[in-house]
């Protein structure tokens, strides 16, 4: 059979191996042998974001170089905060963009302020430091007007340390472990919800969180099987939305369970699993295991703070540059027809 006249459907006809068992035509439906390619359809307008990427402009906006000064506070009493915390989340945005540690980063920033002709300070690296632990930011996604599909799942970040190659030869001193990202995504890829927790919390009880902390109104949530429980049906229930979650594969009807979920099990008993996921929509879930590629290749897969409050700081900035890149310019990606 020539392989590029290949089509899904065409029957497999294999040899029989001379003395061994015959080998089984079985297809995986997991790795199907013919894969659907894409391509970019925007090719110029999402060439120009990715060289705006690199960009200070983008980094530094002039509304930091505005206020990057703290203005002082009556109300509060002794020494008041000599930098804005526009300043500090500024100089802590271009470390994690330019993956630099931050004595590299208060250099950074003062080069680029000599070269502005700017007579601006720059807070050394102990100030970001401390400032970083109680820094409060925001998660921003920008642009939504209606209801959204919230799209969740986790990951795991290592945190800084020596490596694991330093764990097996001298124990925990040599590596500090890691924790789960929580990430939500919407149905064009766009962050709206980011938690960092340990690694053994539970996925469902975090996604009942995000549900409740994102700002948005939530129509659909999509999930794996690890968001199979009643807390996640109720959550969904309360906020108005369709639950898009998979149940686990010993799944029964059960009058105990959420209705949605028994009419789920019932479905897949009739038509199956694959067939499923396709009436559903379940491959939406893809969005946020692409955020999570996005985010371990421009932001890194370990993180660089050590103290828990410093890390949820970082974790929350690294969701921004993800978000600012996205909105200055996303791929348009089109299926190849043969």
């Amino acid at each position: 059979m020539n392989p590029t006249h290949y089509r899904p459907n065409m029957p497999i006809s294999l040899p029989t191996p001379a003395g061994g068992p015959p080998m089984s035509t079985k297809r995986s439906r997991v790795h199907p042998p013919y894969k659907t390619k894409y391509r970019v359809s925007n090719w110029a307008s999402y060439n120009k974001a990715l060289v705006d990427r690199g960009s200070l402009r983008l980094w530094i906006s002039p509304g930091a170089i505005a206020n990057w000064n703290a203005k002082p506070s009556k109300r509060r009493r002794g020494g008041q905060p000599k930098y804005s915390n526009l300043a500090i989340e500024t100089a802590l945005t271009l470390r994690l963009v330019y993956h630099l540690p931050l004595r590299q980063t208060e250099g950074f920033v003062t080069s680029i302020f000599d070269l502005m002709g700017l007579h601006l300070d720059v807070p050394d690296h102990t100030t970001l430091s401390r400032r970083g632990k109680i820094l409060k930011i925001k998660l921003k996604a920008n642009g939504h007007m209606g209801p959204i599909d919230l799209i969740i799942d986790s990951t795991g970040l290592s945190v800084f340390g020596e490596g694991q190659w330093a764990a097996v030869k001298h124990g925990k001193r040599g590596f500090q472990g890691w924790k789960k990202l929580h990430l939500g995504v919407d149905g064009t890829g766009i962050i709206v919800a980011g938690m960092l927790t340990g690694p053994s919390f539970d996925d469902a009880k975090t996604g009942v969180r995000m549900i409740k902390s994102t700002r948005f109104k939530v129509k659909a949530l999509v999930g794996d099987a690890a968001y199979d429980s009643r807390e996640i049906y109720e959550a969904a229930e309360d906020h108005g939305a369709r639950v898009v979650v998979p149940p686990i594969k010993n799944a029964r009807v059960n009058k105990h369970s959420p209705q949605a979920r028994n009419r789920s099990v019932k479905r897949i008993a009739k038509v199956g699993r694959q067939r499923w996921k396709t009436e559903v929509g379940y491959h939406r879930q893809g969005k946020v295991e692409n955020t999570f590629f996005r985010y371990k290749t421009m932001i890194g897969d370990r993180l660089r703070s050590r103290d828990p409050d410093t890390q949820n700081t970082e974790v929350i900035l690294g969701c921004n540059i993800l978000n600012r890149m996205y909105e200055r310019g996303p791929p348009r990606s089109v299926a190849i027809r043969d």
